[in-house]
């Protein structure tokens, strides 16, 4: 029997509808939430992204401000301007663009960004709090993973939960993530003695490793939850990091790519706008 599949639009329309009532009762406080977004050259997929996240904030009646600044900017420059946006009391949350010219001192710029309006949860300060449990602002990606399962009915608590990837974007942030969440966590990588054994043990699998349709079907425990964060160029369009076709067949339940985990990411970005405005003590 074929896995159910856990469809990430749904769950998106769902926090979108939340997102767009908080925004429209804190209207009526006279707060307008806004989004910065800086971007800094001309790479052709963040000018993409920068110009889809201005209509999907426009869809939720959150104000949005685009930064342009040239490939050639001085390090400086950009500083300067995330000072100005930190210090701006009408920005509530501030987004770096990636990637950066290459000149640019990527962490340095990151770090400039204040941690009450990191939307990306990208800050030390904010990383920090994944790891203590406090209250952060938090990557978008990996608090998809977890959102699309408890919006699914899908139980976390207790369960043996595998992530394949330890990168600084997903893999590291859900290890934490998951244990506040009280899964018993492993975390498998390259450098992995028999990675199937590994995933085989799996109640929940989430592969977030950057390789397309790496995890077989044969690497999956039948009836295991299987969550997909893997976003892959390949000839024909998109996929994931899940061989989709074959798991689903094994798979209990499981995230498509697209219209899974990815689905979600922009709207948890503009709910992170809205917690912002919280920590910053506006309400």
């Amino acid at each position: 029997m074929a896995a159910t599949l856990i469809d990430g639009k749904r769950v998106a329309a769902e926090i979108r509808e939340e997102v767009k009532a908080e925004v429209a009762r804190l209207r009526e406080q006279g707060i307008v939430p806004k989004l910065a977004v800086v971007l800094a050259g001309d790479d052709p997929a963040s000018v993409v992204y920068a110009r889809s996240k201005e209509k999907s904030c426009s869809n939720v009646g959150i104000d949005f401000e685009l930064f342009t600044l040239p490939g050639n900017v001085p390090e400086e420059e950009i500083l300067a301007l995330i000072d100005r946006l930190n210090k701006d009391d009408s920005v509530h949350g501030i987004m770096i663009e990636l990637p950066l010219p290459k000149h640019i001192n990527k962490q340095r710029v990151l770090e400039a960004v204040s941690p009450k309006k990191d939307v990306d949860g990208v800050h030390p300060i904010n990383r920090g709090y994944i790891l203590s449990g406090g209250d952060g602002l938090f990557p978008a990606t990996p608090q998809s993973c977890i959102e699309i399962m408890l919006r699914s009915g899908i139980e976390i608590k207790g369960k043996n939960a595998v992530i394949v990837g330890r990168g600084e974007t997903v893999g590291k942030p859900l290890i934490f993530m998951m244990l506040n969440q009280n899964a018993t966590v492993t975390v498998c990588h390259t450098k992995t003695a028999d990675l199937a054994y590994h995933t085989r043990q799996a109640d929940i699998l989430i592969a977030a490793v950057g390789k397309p349709r790496m995890i077989k079907a044969d690497m999956i425990k039948p009836g295991a939850v299987v969550v997909d964060a893997g976003i892959n160029q390949v000839e024909g369009g998109i996929c994931g990091d899940v061989d989709f076709e074959n798991a689903k067949e094994v798979a209990g339940a499981i995230t498509p790519v697209p219209g899974g985990v990815g689905s979600l990411t922009t709207v948890l970005i503009q709910k992170n706008v809205l917690k912002a405005i919280r920590l910053q003590g506006r309400i």
